[in-house]
């Protein structure tokens, strides 16, 4: 078995444009003679490689401790495309594909290629950037795939990763109301 850890660094990633940038403090340290080292966190769910759950842009969809396991484990394709993805070329790649897609690349969805993911059947899908969707405007491609139930998990790394089939391992922090949260998300070539 190989393993690819797909997770960015989250606080040497890139931010969305308005979103916090992830900040720690050091509240104890060993060094200082503290008992332990402990440290705070002040983040926004969506930093690094994090999955959106359908609150993000739903009031009534699930929330991210909501998504079943089955959902964000499994196998999983990935594919490499640039650009911005259409609807009849998203058709095309994902055909007998599965229902976890990972897409390698600068792809940008636009709302047809949503709704052929949805109607496909598609239950995550994942892309490098921070956004599934345009940067200036991502909020439709968003609804359209949150709106079908799915997961999408944002900011992973594919660069050591050929397009195929894997085994995916994506569980998000459960946060209990949350739109969504930080994963460690890992790639398993040839599980048997």
């Amino acid at each position: 078995m190989k393993f690819y850890d797909i997770t960015r660094e989250l606080f040497s990633s890139k931010v969305y444009p308005g979103d916090p940038v992830p900040e720690f403090e050091r509240i104890l340290e060993v060094k200082k003679g503290d008992a332990c080292n402990l440290t705070y966190l002040k983040m926004c769910a969506h930093n690094g490689t994090h999955m959106d759950a359908p609150r993000h842009f739903l009031d009534e969809g699930k929330s991210i401790e909501e998504l079943p396991l089955e959902q964000v484990m499994g196998s999983c394709a990935v594919l490499e495309y640039n650009g911005e993805l259409d609807g009849e070329t998203a058709a095309k790649i994902i055909e007998g594909k599965g229902k976890k897609l990972l897409f390698k690349g600068s792809t940008i969805f636009t709302e047809e290629a949503a709704k052929a993911f949805v109607q496909a059947g598609v239950e995550l899908v994942g892309v490098e950037s921070q956004t599934v969707g345009p940067e200036d405007s991502p909020a439709a491609v968003h609804q359209i795939l949150l709106g079908a139930g799915m997961a999408i998990l944002e900011g992973v790394c594919l660069e050591e990763v050929e397009q195929g089939d894997y085994f995916l391992c994506a569980q998000p922090l459960k946060l209990r109301g949350c739109d969504g949260a930080p994963c460690r998300a890992v790639l398993v070539e040839d599980i048997k």
